[in-house]
């Protein structure tokens, strides 16, 4: 691993390290042991949008018909009565986040069908969020009305950036007028939460054109914003061979951009959360932030706390105590096995206690940019000592990135931006693989 990248640790191990080892009948066993009223949460890959965005590293094809989606959408509700069943009523759904790909491409009728059958297979809970990732393109009265339907707790939406050079070099047109007037259609029905995503280091930004873009962003007073880090990896996703490379910033200027961006965004009032988010004040990410009980799952940040994660549709993962399960990523595949009534896993891995250790002490350094030697002991009992000691070793570096403060170890503010490349030194499993990985910051 080069010293200026590093793995965005939404998950330990990372996906790059699953492997075939864990199959369909692996993962009936782990849903099996799924504790008597289990809180869970799921999660709804749509793995099809409209237009093709050439910065996307997503698991999404482009489609302009809509047959292809109506057969996933058959499939999907073959492996939602599939899992549920397996599931059961012993658990209730605290959480349910719709990705992709663009989930508003699904016609409304499609969607709110889909939110039936999901109520019909699993027990929700009455205060389940449920979440749905928004293309502002898509929208219309009739789907924003199914949002609100299906009751959409929280939207996210991709703003990316309002520059129109900025916008052409990405093949992503968006108004800040369109945006908004989704964002207005949505608080009008209801909708108490709006996450907004933002990119830098995209081709062509400039910090003049980043803060343009903050401003509109903050405008729209959002109760969560997210800043992302364009991830270049054409080597992973073939079409962002499409982004002129030489339009790229450098790393000095991604830097630069980043940390103007969020000095205008705490500014406005927003409270930093974790590496790349923040939130107002009141927000209950940012509520679960000053409590000490942020987590880091595959969406980035979150305030959920259920141990258990089962993912729908393909390239989706799981999460389960005993480890992680993906999905197969060919939609053709996922629609015969499921429509088979079989499961759809194409790999995973099993956790062993020290990547339970491990998988921990990064979480902490992502969430809180440090860990408490004391809890680690309390969680882990002596194979702690290992880790401690690694910790040990980093905070005696020249210009270490981890010192020691009371019981803890700490990322010193200055090295927060780097806080992945912190978390990498943890990672066993980064010296035996080859994956490459996007850039830190």
């Amino acid at each position: 691993m080069q010293a200026d990248t590093a793995p965005r640790y939404t998950s330990y191990p990372t996906a790059p390290h699953f492997h075939a080892g864990v199959t369909s009948l692996t993962v009936k066993g782990w849903i099996a042991a799924i504790p008597q009223d289990e809180r869970l949460s799921l999660y709804v890959h749509v793995p099809f949008c409209d237009r093709l965005c050439w910065f996307c590293a997503c698991h999404t094809k482009q489609t302009n018909r809509y047959d292809p989606v109506a057969t996933f959408i058959d499939a999907l509700h073959c492996e939602i009565r599939t899992i549920g069943a397996l599931v059961g009523k012993r658990a209730a759904v605290s959480s349910l986040h719709f990705g992709g790909g663009s989930p508003t491409m699904l016609r409304p009728g499609d969607l709110v069908a889909l939110m039936s059958a999901l109520r019909e297979s699993f027990r929700f809970a009455a205060d389940a969020a449920i979440s749905v990732e928004i293309d502002p393109n898509d929208m219309d009265g009739a789907r924003l009305d199914a949002l609100a339907a299906i009751g959409m707790t929280r939207a996210s939406l991709g703003v990316q950036d309002f520059d129109e050079r900025v916008q052409k070099a990405i093949n992503r047109d968006q108004s800040f007028e369109d945006t908004k007037a989704v964002i207005d259609g949505l608080r009008r029905r209801g909708v108490g939460s709006v996450n907004l995503d933002v990119l830098y280091g995209l081709p062509h930004q400039t910090c003049d054109s980043v803060a343009t873009t903050i401003d509109k962003v903050l405008s729209l007073r959002p109760d969560r914003i997210a800043l992302f880090g364009y991830a270049h990896v054409p080597w992973f996703k073939k079409h962002q061979t499409m982004i002129d490379e030489a339009a790229l910033p450098g790393p000095a200027e991604r830097l630069a951009q980043s940390g103007l961006a969020a000095e205008r965004v705490i500014a406005a009032g927003y409270r930093v959360v974790g590496l790349d988010h923040f939130a107002l004040p009141d927000d209950s990410l940012a509520l679960a932030d000053a409590a000490g009980r942020l987590r880091r799952n595959f969406q980035g940040y979150t305030d959920d706390s259920c141990e258990t994660l089962v993912g729908l549709g393909p390239s989706s993962v799981s999460r389960f105590r005993q480890g992680y399960a993906q999905n197969v990523a060919a939609t053709r595949e996922y629609c015969r096995l499921v429509g088979a009534g079989d499961l759809a896993v194409a790999r995973g891995i099993a956790l062993s206690p020290e990547d339970r250790l491990r998988a921990w002490v990064i979480e902490r350094l992502m969430c809180d940019f440090r860990f408490s030697t004391i809890e680690a002991v309390e969680r882990f009992g002596q194979a702690a000592r290992v880790v401690l000691a690694e910790a040990s070793m980093i905070a005696q570096e020249r210009n270490p990135m981890l010192v020691r403060d009371g019981v803890c170890f700490a990322v010193p503010r200055t090295q927060r931006p780097f806080v992945r490349v912190v978390a990498a030194r943890f990672d066993t499993y980064l010296k035996a693989g080859t994956a490459r990985h996007s850039a830190a910051v």
